[in-house]
């Protein structure tokens, strides 16, 4: 039996047959979404029943400030993905912010808005300061080769350093002293743990000064500590930590600002997040190289300010927050050479730490890490140990640098006999780097190892003027004034780097830098002693300064030989700061030596007769009664001069073991004391 049906019933029955699916599909649906928005609500109140926990912890004046309570919050409610979460409670804030207000608790909600902020800038700031610091650059910056600081960096030894008094020894003569203490019970500090009270102590930290020579590894250390706290690592009780380099610092010289103004300045996250109530916060600033400050820092006359918001002189603000009139709750590091460790009145100081460098197996280390070619590795390391100069300077990390730059490219290329002393070894460096520079910034491919740039000097003269001046760092009126294009300084990378202000966001001023002090002072005897070759100037027997203390220091009308002034000029220093000067240009007097600066001389003057006087002269002044620190450098000068002839002569007294002590003379005196420091022996007989 067959049923016909016309097309209007076909449709009227589909389209039954469709209403009754759809409305089984929808309450299907209905009933799905009314569960799924069940424990969506469910959800959503867990969620914002904690985020309100947590503001009410923050808004509670029982509980202390800090942003530890959000990390527990966080470990509560943390299904999301991070950045999703950062949004869903920005949400949150946004609507506990808005009911607050709508109930008149302005003030509650300011306060929870404000703390808020704080969180978001902190994030910010850890985020900007990792990317910043996790990278080290040895010597100079090797773009697109950067290696990770965490990978490399080796504890350096840290001691508790005393009062921070002021030491007017040239800071080589620090390390060989330093090398040469007899054992004695010290507290090494890690860099992490510089604000905390040494066992048995009971006070509060607050200012914390680390000394160190140049190179030794303080800003490396800084950078060390600010990345350990960025990565969560060491310090997280510190809500902020500003960098802020002295170098940077005279850039705002003369300038006026407010603390605020002068922490966005160096901070482009607390400038957006617009905190002012740092007294609300554990703050840490650290100023690293007040050596380099170039601001009077007038504890004593400088007025008083305690007002953040109070617009002054940035050398006002940096003693008032040394002083603990302003921010009197926030930590501060200040790290410095030894020579300017007395810029900050001792009452202002709660610890004073000291960097000491490598001891003798972290030398080894470095070197062996530096290599993965472990023959090349210890044949450098072979070759230092058989010069006890040398081998002192591997105290400092950047000397340990310049070694392995300098014997690398030697044993690989098989150069001729290996540098003995300071003067050869800074003398290879420097030829090095004029050959890579003209590599790759004129597209000659040197196969002369000698220098014939004149650019040498250029940088030659900068070194000396600041030198005199006793700056380590210039800015552009500097290179300017040394007859240095600023705008070709990239040029002298490797012996000159340049620090760009925009580094920070905000500025584009330039600060340079010599790599290391040694370079500095190694470059300005190469121009002293071409000044005195080529043109017959000596440059030691005339002011070279406007200062004072320099015209005096350089005020001498006979006319002598430029080493014998130099001898003179360095004897009569109180801080020694000439020392090693004087030990290169003494090294450079030496033909062995100039034959590396033959494209720079116009003439040669070297001869055993004036050697010899040379020689004569500082022994005459050996003889004399000086300062165990003055004696010590002669016998270094002459070491340079390669003439032992008096260290040879203690040497068989004591060998032979018929050393008399009222037979010495003070020059025999002298010897002694230097064959002491130098020797790896340790004589325990003399005791």
């Amino acid at each position: 039996m067959y049923i016909c049906f016309c097309l209007p019933q076909v449709k009227l029955i589909c389209q039954s047959f469709i209403n009754v699916l759809i409305r089984k599909h929808f309450f299907s649906c209905l009933t799905y979404l009314l569960a799924l928005f069940q424990v969506l609500e469910e959800n959503i109140m867990t969620f914002v029943k904690n985020e309100l926990k947590t503001f009410k912890r923050i808004l509670s004046p029982e509980l202390p400030e800090g942003f530890e309570s959000q990390k527990q919050d966080k470990e509560v409610v943390d299904a999301e993905d991070e950045k999703q979460e950062s949004s869903a409670r920005e949400g949150a804030l946004k609507i506990t912010l808005h009911v607050l207000r709508k109930m008149n608790q302005k003030e509650l909600a300011d306060t929870l808005e404000n703390y808020e902020l704080a969180v978001i800038c902190q994030r910010e700031l850890k985020s900007n300061l990792k990317k910043k610091f996790q990278y080290v650059f040895e010597g100079i910056a090797k773009q697109g080769n950067p290696t990770l600081l965490n990978k490399i960096y080796t504890e350096l030894y840290i001691t508790e350093g005393g009062t921070g008094e002021v030491n007017n020894e040239h800071e080589l003569r620090q390390i060989e002293t330093t090398t040469r203490k007899q054992a004695r019970p010290e507290t090494a500090i890690k860099c992490n743990d510089i604000f905390k009270p040494l066992t048995g102590q009971d006070k509060l930290i607050r200012t914390v000064l680390t000394k160190g020579v140049a190179g030794i590894g303080k800003t490396v250390s800084v950078q060390k500590f600010i990345l350990d706290w960025a990565e969560g690592k060491a310090n997280q009780d510190v809500q902020f930590v500003f960098s802020v380099p002295f170098r940077q610092v005279n850039l705002l010289k003369g300038d006026k600002h407010t603390l605020i103004a002068l922490l966005n300045h160096f901070s482009m996250e607390t400038k957006q997040s617009r905190i002012s109530n740092y007294d609300k916060y554990k703050v840490l600033f650290i100023f690293d190289g007040l050596d380099e400050c170039r601001l009077p820092l007038d504890f004593h006359k400088n007025k008083i300010c305690c007002d953040v918001t109070e617009s002054t002189s940035v050398d006002v603000l940096l003693t008032n927050l040394i002083k603990g009139n302003l921010l009197p709750s926030a930590l501060l590091w200040i790290t410095t050479r030894p020579a300017a460790a007395n810029k900050i009145p001792s009452e202002c100081v709660d610890q004073v730490t000291e960097v000491r460098g490598f001891n003798d197996p972290q030398k080894e280390e470095y070197f062996r890490k530096r290599f993965r070619d472990e023959d090349l590795a210890s044949r450098i390391i072979s070759h230092i140990k058989t010069s006890r100069s040398l081998h002192i300077m591997c105290h400092i990390p950047v000397f340990c640098w310049i070694s392995a730059t300098v014997l690398e490219h030697m044993l690989k290329h098989k150069r001729e006999e290996m540098p003995k002393n300071l003067t050869e070894m800074y003398t290879h460096l420097v030829v090095f780097h004029t050959k890579q520079k003209n590599e790759k910034y004129l597209g000659k491919e040197e196969t002369n190892p000698h220098l014939n740039n004149e650019s040498i000097l250029s940088l030659g003269k900068l070194a000396f003027q600041q030198l005199v001046n006793g700056n380590l760092i210039f800015y552009e009126e500097d290179l300017k004034e040394a007859g240095i294009d600023v705008n070709e300084a990239s040029v002298y990378s490797g012996l000159c780097t340049q620090l760009f202000k925009e580094e920070c966001g905000l500025y584009q001023d330039k600060v340079y830098c010599f790599v290391h002090l040694s370079i500095q002072e190694f470059l300005a005897a190469v121009y002293v002693f071409l000044s005195f070759i080529n043109n017959n100037e000596n440059l030691m027997a005339k002011p070279q300064s406007t200062s004072r203390n320099l015209s005096v220091l350089f005020r001498d009308k006979h006319k002598v030989t430029v080493y014998k002034s130099a001898l003179d000029k360095a004897l009569q220093s109180e801080t020694g700061n000439l020392d090693l000067f004087l030990r290169f240009l003494l090294g450079l007097s030496l033909e062995s030596n100039q034959k590396h600066l033959r494209g720079l001389l116009t003439k040669t003057r070297s001869s055993s007769q004036s050697h010899e006087e040379t020689v004569k002269y500082i022994k005459k002044k050996i003889r004399k009664n000086l300062s165990p620190e003055r004696s010590i450098n002669l016998f270094h000068c002459l070491n340079e001069l390669n003439d032992h002839s008096l260290v040879e002569e203690i040497q068989s007294y004591l060998s032979s073991g018929s050393l008399s002590e009222p037979n010495l003379s003070p020059a025999q005196w002298s010897a002694l004391v230097f064959v002491l420091l130098t020797s790896e022996k340790s004589w325990m007989y003399l005791t």
